[in-house]
């Protein structure tokens, strides 16, 4: 007979394999670890969403081999080792110590190796332990978080692409621009922007409609995009028949060669124009300027204004070219002598 207040061994047995048995039926895909990180229980919900079968992984440290190709540690790892200091190395959205004070929350692309996709996951893990405190087990579970993830970005890339080319919108050029002009304040290192506008462009519409119009900018554009290829490079449609592009941790001479040989591609494309003051096939003229920002600048409208006046000044020596902000003196002075002033930008735009 069990002592008082002793709970007799056959009722936690039950009661044991009972929380067992409803862990395997629950509709959330969820496993749990032991101290020593090893799996011992895998549910079928978890079996159905990674497809991993638990016989694959029960008393093992494979559990990581059903979410990514390369070994490293799940968010109930983590949990067991206490280590919150990791988390931001392996997960892009979390939180540790969760509502309840205990445990990690995150969110993750998952590569599934199994199922050969990608699942977007949430991710909570909670430890258990005993009346002393002592950890006996970490209970980890997911949710598919996929289709609303990539709907979620799919509203994103609407909001921040230009419908017409692809690119980035002025939104989202506005924003990066801001964003790594703070970084090259920080790094005191150059940025480069180019402004790249389509020579005679509403003789090239009047002359062979807008349908082609809009082909010729989305053939640009697709020049343009090529060489957008850095992680922090950004191709963009600035407005109308003129893009952008912002190179970071780049000089005005490195600059000047990718947009000569912008320039040279769409001369490449042989898109017919023909109109009268125009060429005979459509070409680029590009504005570029580099700038190391110091604590004094504190918005980029000075590599903004610098890059459009190398554009008009393109435009003003006869289109079909590159002008780099650096040689604008020169130039202007040669313009100046010819009696032409030097238009802001409203005026720039109607040249």
């Amino acid at each position: 007979m069990a002592k008082p207040g002793k709970t007799p061994a056959t009722t936690v047995d039950v009661a044991d394999s009972y929380a067992v048995r409803l862990m395997q039926h629950l509709v959330v895909p969820t496993f749990v670890i032991d101290p020593k990180r090893r799996v011992v229980i895998w549910n079928r919900a978890c079996e159905r969403l990674t497809g991993v079968a638990a016989s694959e992984v029960i008393g093992t440290n494979k559990h990581w081999q059903a979410f990514y190709e390369t070994r490293r540690p799940c968010l109930a790892d983590l949990v067991a080792l206490d280590r919150p200091e990791q988390l931001p190395e392996f997960y892009s959205e979390y939180a540790a110590r969760g509502h309840n004070g205990l445990g990690f929350s995150a969110e993750n692309w998952c590569v599934m190796p199994k199922l050969g996709s990608q699942l977007y996951l949430a991710i909570d893990a909670g430890p258990i332990h005993d009346e002393a405190g002592h950890l006996i087990a970490v209970v980890e579970t997911l949710r598919d978080l996929t289709d609303q993830k990539r709907a979620e970005m799919a509203l994103k890339e609407l909001a921040t692409k230009d419908g017409l080319t692809g690119l980035s919108n002025r939104r989202a050029f506005d924003q990066m621009l801001m964003s790594e002009w703070a970084r090259a304040q920080r790094t005191q290192k150059p940025m480069a922007l180019l402004f790249v506008d389509v020579d005679h462009f509403k003789l090239f519409n009047d002359r062979h409609g807008h349908q082609s119009g809009d082909e010729c900018l989305r053939a640009v554009a697709s020049v343009v995009s090529r060489y957008a290829v850095r992680p922090l490079d950004l191709a963009s449609r600035y407005g109308g028949e003129e893009f952008a592009l912002i190179l970071p941790d780049m000089g005005c001479d490195a600059a000047c060669a990718i947009a000569d040989e912008i320039r040279c591609a769409v001369m490449a494309l042989r898109v017919t124009h023909g109109a009268i003051g125009a060429g005979e096939h459509v070409t680029l003229s590009v504005g570029v300027a580099s700038h190391i920002p110091d604590e004094t600048d504190d918005s980029p409208q000075r590599l903004l204004g610098a890059a459009d006046q190398a554009l008009y000044a393109a435009k003003r020596l006869g289109r079909n070219r590159v002008m780099c902000s650096e040689r604008l003196l020169a130039e202007f002075a040669k313009l100046g002598r010819d009696g032409v002033p030097v238009p802001d930008r409203a005026t720039r735009k109607s040249a």
